[in-house]
């Protein structure tokens, strides 16, 4: 008797543990998040990556491994002018994103997968910028690729919006780019966006909608 009172107290005690655990795990990955929202630099982005890398290492969740990814998307762009920087980070993303992806059931959470998408096409994107003419036609095709299967999979997704109106803003006429189609797909991602609410879900891209709009006044 004395044997299965102990026992059955270990197991409290374990599952009491695992709760904390999880909780402090919740906890850190909304303080991160929230300030995300805030982040504008290069260094603002490389602190959070190790802050959602180590939230991802201890939780094993689609969502950390995410933004971890997102954090060194972002970083290639604010240095896609300085092509030499990028490589470490997009290199990273890549890995992260496929990880999240992994994490997922992909018929019962397209829009998640739809999330994932859209950063590794933004992780593409980047390789592109490292040099344009070595890797742009590889990892501009991917970029595409993964970005039209995240619009199958959540039509409605804004980010996947964006992304698309900064690659028709950003690409020559001559190859497909059309400024007036990434106003419209601009407008319509911070449409959607309106009604965004905050939390760990992805929520990002009222400030690149707005951003990019403002080119055009």
């Amino acid at each position: 008797m004395k044997k299965q009172i102990i026992t059955a107290l270990a197991l409290v005690l374990f599952s009491i543990a695992g709760f904390a655990q999880t909780t402090a795990a919740a906890d850190a990955l909304q303080n991160a998040v929230t300030k995300l929202d805030q982040a504008q630099t290069a260094r603002d982005y490389e602190v959070l990556e190790k802050t959602f890398a180590g939230i991802a290492a201890q939780s094993n969740a689609w969502l950390p491994y995410y933004y971890a990814a997102f954090c060194n998307a972002k970083i290639g762009f604010l240095y896609q002018d300085d092509g030499d920087k990028i490589e470490p980070y997009s290199n990273r993303g890549e890995e992260q994103a496929k990880k999240a992806a992994s994490l997922l059931d992909t018929v019962r959470q397209k829009n998640e997968l739809s999330e994932v998408y859209t950063v590794l096409s933004m992780v593409y994107r980047t390789k592109v910028f490292i040099n344009p003419m070595t890797y742009g036609r590889k990892y501009g095709m991917l970029s595409d690729q993964y970005l039209r299967q995240a619009t199958q999979l959540y039509p409605q997704n804004p980010r996947a919006a964006y992304v698309a109106a900064w690659v028709k803003y950003n690409t020559p006429k001559m190859w497909g780019g059309d400024k007036q189609l990434a106003k419209q797909l601009a407008t319509e991602s911070l449409q959607h966006l309106g009604n965004a609410s905050a939390g760990v879900n992805p929520h990002w891209g009222k400030a690149e909608d707005t951003e990019l709009l403002s080119k055009y006044k």
